[in-house]
């Protein structure tokens, strides 16, 4: 079981630097895959719907993977699940060469679906890790800080991504003109610049591997607790707590993803700014860079108002702006969408630490379910592609817009729930 709150001393600023290096590593792979979404759409000659199976195959593997990910934690521990992580991460990475040599979309979704597996350990490790090293006063605060360094790599990546991705522009090839060897060469010639980007993470996060095996008798982490069951995870789900934090997860991945990948499209569009590829994509860094800058002042911010406020007035002004978006165009709607990154920055970390707050002795299964609700970003991001089908890109935004109505209300009810 782990320490009581009041006993858990701070470590070694080391071991917190490791861990936080954690969450900018996974960070900066996932978001590369809102860098994916305009090239693979145009490449394969795809729907909103179908090109936002990249985001599906990545996000389903939090819900077929967090709870054996979850039992394998309360069995082997901290630092080996995350080198467990770290190397199925790395091989998600490696499989793209071959994705990008055969030419096929579902060779991609393939290794997103494994990239995501290995982060999915990662952040059932890592995610209640961070809040248990040091005391539970300032676990909230200590969260929302590393998920600052997470969204520093989230922030970070669609400008390499925009620069090794999307700088030769968006090629659609014509399959009516095409013979099937010159498309398929033609597909093979695009999807090798895939490549680049995602081999040089692999090589960083088996470095990342090698460290925390070579270092594993040197930290000193708090106990996992006893080796949990299946039947004892879902059991959870009765709390709740646990249940009303999963879904609100759910929805709130479910809206910061939809919203991050539709936005390079969304800023192509003129009726919005009709921006150059490369030129949108290099924007969406700023969505992404507001939720880093809203991570550092929400860790300050933290220490002084209740987690349930502070998530309520995020998620309010959230839906305020995507629904300003959706009914406006030009500047307006460029810059409402964007802002919405600042409004998502605590919510995450908020919302994880709200849930397992209390759940000392069953953090792993929490953990678990918690991780395994970030399947919203596999679903939300559909309905939303549907919406942009059938009523265009701008009805894309209500969906989000409806998720971040449902956290103001979980917040509310968050700070209720302490008040009293």
């Amino acid at each position: 079981m782990n320490p009581p709150a009041t006993d858990r001393a701070a470590p070694p600023g080391w071991i917190l630097a490791l861990v936080i290096a954690l969450f900018f590593a996974w960070g900066f792979a996932t978001v590369l895959i809102d860098t994916l979404v305009p090239k693979l759409k145009a490449l394969f000659d795809l729907t909103y719907a179908e090109v936002m199976l990249t985001q599906f195959s990545f996000f389903i593997a939090y819900l077929v993977v967090s709870i054996p990910a979850g039992l394998l934690l309360s069995r082997i521990g901290y630092v080996r699940a995350i080198v467990v992580g770290l190397l199925v991460m790395a091989l998600g990475c490696v499989l793209f060469a071959p994705a990008a040599m055969v030419g096929l979309y579902p060779g991609f979704l393939l290794a997103l679906f494994i990239i995501a597996a290995g982060i999915t350990v990662l952040q059932v490790a890592a995610n209640p890790l961070m809040a248990l090293l040091g005391p539970s006063a300032t676990s909230h605060s200590r969260l929302n800080l590393a998920q600052a360094f997470n969204s520093l790599g989230t922030t970070l990546g669609p400008l390499l991504g925009a620069a090794l991705i999307l700088s030769t522009g968006l090629v659609t090839p014509n399959a009516a003109v095409l013979s099937p060897e010159a498309l398929t060469a033609l597909r093979r010639s695009q999807a090798h610049v895939l490549q680049v980007p995602f081999l040089g993470i692999a090589a960083g996060l088996l470095l990342l591997a090698v460290l925390f095996w070579s270092l594993r008798q040197r930290i000193v982490l708090p106990h996992a607790g006893a080796a949990a069951t299946l039947p004892g995870t879902l059991a959870l789900l009765r709390d709740a707590r646990v249940a009303l934090g999963m879904l609100s997860i759910f929805l709130y991945v479910g809206a910061e993803v939809s919203v991050g990948s539709v936005m390079t499209n969304y800023l192509i569009w003129p009726h919005t700014l009709g921006l150059a590829a490369q030129r949108a994509g290099e924007i969406v860094s700023l969505y992404w860079g507001g939720a880093m800058l809203g991570r550092f002042v929400g860790a300050a911010a933290l220490r002084h108002v209740r987690p349930g406020q502070l998530l309520c007035g995020c998620a309010a002004v959230a839906a305020c702006l995507a629904v300003t978006s959706a009914l406006s165009a030009g500047l307006l709607a460029a810059v409402t969408i964007v802002a919405i990154g600042l409004c998502n920055a605590i919510m995450f970390p908020t919302i994880f630490t709200l849930t397992i707050e209390g759940e000392i002795g069953d953090t792993p299964q929490a953990s678990a379910l918690l991780c395994m609700a970030i399947v919203g970003g596999a679903v939300v991001p559909v309905v939303s592609g549907a919406a942009a089908d059938h009523f265009g890109l701008s009805a894309a935004l209500l969906a989000p817009a409806a998720c971040y109505l449902w956290i103001t209300f979980y917040g509310g009810m968050a700070a209720s729930r302490r008040a009293g």
